[in-house]
């Protein structure tokens, strides 16, 4: 490609509660506002309606154990044994050369999937979601991770929630879901009675 056509990306590598992982934000916009993509093994970013040739790459170093792709960020999860000294600037160079070749975050038919989902939420599943959104999305995002509801259960009150990206297997995210994001929910949204995590 043209060296005066490509645009040029700035990174800066953040860090969050999860030793493991690392947040990369970028000047450029990743997935479409709301949308987060999160893959916990190499197998995931092939797979129809997640399909991402920017996971599939970054699982190519050995030490990169989780991908999670949001707004303008990704999240990289790598193993206990690397240490980030040794492979921040690998990682930071690889994303520019990426993202200035402007190669696809996403195959197309992932977007298609993704954008043209629609459901009719009940009154309470959409409070829930509106303090998801508004109240606990922009903190759990700012640590490189993301929140989604899963499912609420009206009988007991259970709220289930998806945490993803560097809050999947973070040390602090349980007592975060609990003193937190219940407390919280609890409070905006009577109905709710409890907030468990789903698949951690």
């Amino acid at each position: 490609m043209n060296a005066l056509l490509r645009r040029p990306i700035s990174i800066f590598a953040q860090q969050n509660p999860n030793p493991n992982s690392m947040k990369f934000v970028l000047n450029v916009e990743l997935a479409p506002d709301g949308l987060s993509f999160d893959y916990a093994e190499p197998g995931e970013a092939l797979l129809e309606g997640k399909s991402s040739p920017l996971a599939v790459a970054l699982f190519g170093f050995d030490y990169v154990t989780r991908v999670f792709i949001a707004s303008n960020f990704v999240t990289i999860t790598k193993t206990d044994a690397t240490d980030w000294d040794e492979v921040m600037f690998e990682l930071k160079q690889f994303l520019k050369e990426y993202f200035e070749d402007q190669k696809p975050v996403f195959a197309q038919r992932t977007m298609d999937t993704n954008t043209t989902r629609v459901e009719a939420d009940s009154e309470t599943i959409q409070k829930i979601k509106a303090v998801l959104e508004q109240y606990v999305r922009p903190a759990v995002e700012s640590d490189g991770g993301a929140i989604n509801f899963h499912s609420f259960d009206e009988t007991s009150g259970t709220v289930k929630v998806l945490l993803q990206g560097s809050c999947s297997g973070c040390p602090s995210s349980t007592l975060t879901l609990k003193a937190g994001i219940e407390n919280l929910m609890t409070r905006l949204v009577p109905e709710v009675k409890l907030v468990e995590a789903e698949g951690v």
